[in-house]
């Protein structure tokens, strides 16, 4: 059994992996093993948390990126509606004008 279940950790890292190239919070990555190849969030999150432990630094800048560019994300998304808004002013000004 040691070499099967060594075997399917490598397999979950593998996963997990390929989740972090896609940008995935651990939650989503649970998630999506759980969906897409059956794992269960259990077992993804302590490989995950195994991972994090051997990866302190790369998980530390990982999670900082994720928060930056999801603060990022929301500034833009506040300035486009801020700017849809006043279009959808300027328009309804003009409207009642015409």
């Amino acid at each position: 059994m040691g070499d099967s279940s060594a075997s399917y950790i490598r397999l979950v890292q593998h996963l997990i992996e390929e989740c972090i190239i896609f940008n995935m919070s651990k939650e989503e990555c649970m998630e999506a093993l759980s969906k897409h190849a059956n794992i269960k969030p259990v077992i993804t999150s302590t490989v995950w948390k195994e991972l994090e432990k051997e990866n302190k630094e790369f998980f530390e800048a990982y999670t900082e990126g994720r928060e930056e560019r999801a603060s990022q994300i929301e500034t833009k998304e506040r300035i486009h509606k801020i700017l849809l808004d006043s279009n959808s002013r300027k328009s309804d000004t003009k409207d009642n004008h015409d």
